[in-house]
């Protein structure tokens, strides 16, 4: 017979010995029932580190994207053009002389410039007369840098020398061509950067000298400044003569300049003085003054597709938006320099009762570009219309014969 302490050890025995026996039968029945667990942990194994595989290499592409992306971001803030003008001003017609312009062309510049830091300037492109010009301090200093108006001048110079005609293809690099009327529609700098290189900074000084750059516009105007044309080209660091021609790179044009051209190019090719009256006595003893005769007649044809095509379809169509009444033929231009961007558009107006040249130039910060100043031109062809100045009974002469030019030199 077991004892009582006999009796407990032997249970203690029992208890210890059962776990050891637990165990291993429960490894006796693991390894003899599942034979296949051995065979499905290796591509378990392989599953898993393809998916890994995929997850670094999609990590891997993120990081790169949100790199590239960054390091973007810093180049754009790098190159960040910063403005120190404003685009809008107070009462900057103070001070201009008024007494002989015309009164309804006055106040639709004005009424259309409203508070941008600008000037406007209406001109008579059959006689040369200034039918208004507002912010005269501005109008009358030294310019500043055309931008792409300057391609206007070189269109015609190119097509002086017969290098295209308005349908001529030119090649722009890679299987990119264009024709002149598009690319003056769209303002294409590389088009016109391919003309000045083949033309040379010779002719295209030449040209442009004869369409009056570099020297006064205006007939014993007070106050008006002289803007410039380099006598050689602009460094090819800088762009060199291709520069030249698509931006204006290095060149001052007045808006008075740009308003003689333009008027040029209107009336068919007679260059006239510009003249501003100034009273009543000198608006009714009125004479113009030819400076030259450019022989551009046959090329206007050439031109003009791609000036009206500007305010169709091109940079300019902002025009369209307060006016479309009349044709109106026209170029922009945009840029800056030394932290003053400038907005250019010089056009004019082709009715059946004559014709009306409209310079806009503003200068300012980054509100300040080409189309601002065509939307302005919309807005001031708009009041024009309005108060009814494109009637024949208006006073002017319909075309360049009924007047009675003086060649002269001032």
């Amino acid at each position: 017979m077991f004892t009582g302490k006999s009796l407990i050890r032997l249970l203690l025995a029992l208890i210890i010995s059962l776990p050891l026996a637990g165990m291993s039968w429960a490894a006796h029945i693991n390894t003899s029932t599942h034979p296949q667990t051995k065979s499905k942990t290796p591509a378990r194994k392989i599953s898993e580190s393809q998916r890994t595989r995929r997850r670094l290499h999609h990590l891997a592409r993120s990081r790169s994207a949100t790199l590239t992306h960054a390091s973007a971001s810093m180049r754009r803030h790098r190159y960040y053009e910063r403005f120190h003008m404003s685009s809008f001003a107070e009462d900057i017609a103070s001070g201009d002389l008024t007494a002989g312009e015309d009164p309804v062309v006055r106040q639709a510049a004005i009424d259309a410039l409203g508070n941008m830091n600008g000037t406007v300037v209406a001109i008579e492109p059959t006689s040369g007369r200034v039918l208004a010009m507002v912010n005269q301090k501005l109008a009358l200093s030294s310019g500043a840098q055309p931008c792409s108006t300057i391609k206007l001048s070189v269109a015609l110079a190119a097509l002086s020398e017969g290098l295209v005609s308005k349908e001529t293809e030119v090649a722009l690099g890679g299987r990119s061509r264009m024709n002149l009327t598009t690319a003056l529609a769209h303002s294409n700098n590389a088009y016109f950067e391919a003309l000045g290189r083949k033309l040379g900074f010779e002719k295209v000084a030449y040209y442009a000298h004869e369409y009056g750059l570099g020297e006064l516009a205006g007939y014993d105007i007070p106050g008006e400044e002289l803007g410039s044309y380099p006598d050689e080209a602009i460094s090819e660091k800088l762009g060199g003569v291709g520069k030249m021609c698509s931006f204006g790179e290095g060149v001052s044009m007045t808006p008075l300049q740009l308003g003689a051209m333009v008027s040029a190019i209107a009336n068919g090719g007679t260059l006239y003085y510009l003249q501003h009256p100034t009273t009543p006595d000198e608006v009714a003893g009125f004479q113009p003054r030819v400076k030259r005769q450019l022989d551009i007649a046959p090329l206007i044809p050439e031109l003009s597709d791609g000036m009206a095509g500007a305010v169709q379809y091109g940079t300019a169509r902002s025009l369209r938006v307060n006016f479309n009444e009349e044709e109106i033929l026209g170029k922009t231009g945009t840029c800056s320099h030394d932290g003053t961007r400038f907005g250019w558009f010089a056009s004019y107006a082709n009715t059946s009762v004559g014709r009306v040249v409209v310079v806009v130039f503003l200068q300012g910060g980054r509100p300040t570009f080409g189309p601002k100043a065509a939307e302005i031109a919309g807005r001031m062809y708009r009041n024009m219309y309005d108060h009814n100045f494109f009637i024949a009974t208006h006073g002017w002469p319909a075309d360049a014969a009924a007047v009675k030019p003086v060649s002269t030199t001032p």
